[in-house]
């Protein structure tokens, strides 16, 4: 007869949660407000993602999660409610209301706003049975890494976007009762190598070879350093 063989995980030790769902703890919350007050934090944005993938969000002052009278009634804690019918693939008119749980760990300063502005990824969860939400894409790619873990074959997963994009200088389409079109430009296509631009030092890649030109072919180098550097500032 074969002996079970069974693994005894010895894990960290972690502070109590606050929460109901176990995910954050009074030292994330507090990092929160220290960050908040270090950067003059106006405004926080609270992101989530649609079933499609797409970036979804809404703000609330930032007041809402350092000026706490009553931690255990707080957004930390009971998380902030929206309605998830206008999102696509969520629920139906008559099922809209959902819940955001701000995740303390995603918490960065956002470089591109006007007003101070910290940017928090949120969990979705349902207000009735207070579980996760089926079609919240974070939680899908939660439960396939836990999986990927269940299995054996590795203990760690890695997920992430492709940082790949296009820099035009004009968009244009439509679709009317009559035509239909799309227009894109950009200084550097090799079809404005005629064009009156006070001036046009022709200075344009010919296709097929714009992928690695050095300036003054590659006009946008400057463009690509500061979002690099941007991107190493806040830990992509």
């Amino acid at each position: 007869m074969a002996k079970k063989v069974v693994r005894k995980v010895v894990g960290r030790k972690t502070k109590p949660s606050v929460r109901w769902n176990g995910n954050v703890n009074e030292k994330d919350i507090q990092k929160v407000a220290q960050l908040i007050k270090e950067n003059n934090i106006e405004i926080v944005d609270l992101k989530f993602n649609d079933l499609p993938g797409l970036w979804q969000h809404f703000s609330i002052p930032a007041t809402e999660l350092y000026e706490i009278d009553d931690p255990v009634k707080s957004i930390w804690i009971e998380g902030i409610g929206f309605d998830g019918s206008s999102i696509r693939g969520f629920q139906k008119i008559q099922e809209s209301d959902m819940i955001l749980q701000p995740d303390p760990a995603t918490a960065v300063v956002d470089p591109a706003c006007d007003v101070p502005t910290l940017s928090i990824i949120c969990d979705i969860y349902d207000p009735i049975t207070k579980k996760a939400y089926t079609r919240d894409p974070r939680y899908v790619a939660k439960k396939a890494a836990e999986y990927l873990r269940s299995t054996g074959i590795a203990d760690m997963s890695y997920w992430g976007p492709e940082m790949e994009f296009f820099i035009f200088n004009d968009i244009r389409f439509d679709q009317t009762e009559n035509s239909g079109y799309y227009f894109i430009d950009s200084m550097e296509g090799e079809w404005n190598s005629g064009r009156d631009e006070k001036p046009n030092l022709g200075y344009k890649p010919r296709y097929k070879e714009g992928y690695f030109p050095v300036p003054p072919h590659d006009s946008l180098q400057d463009l690509r350093s500061k979002i690099v550097l941007a991107m190493i500032l806040y830990r992509i």
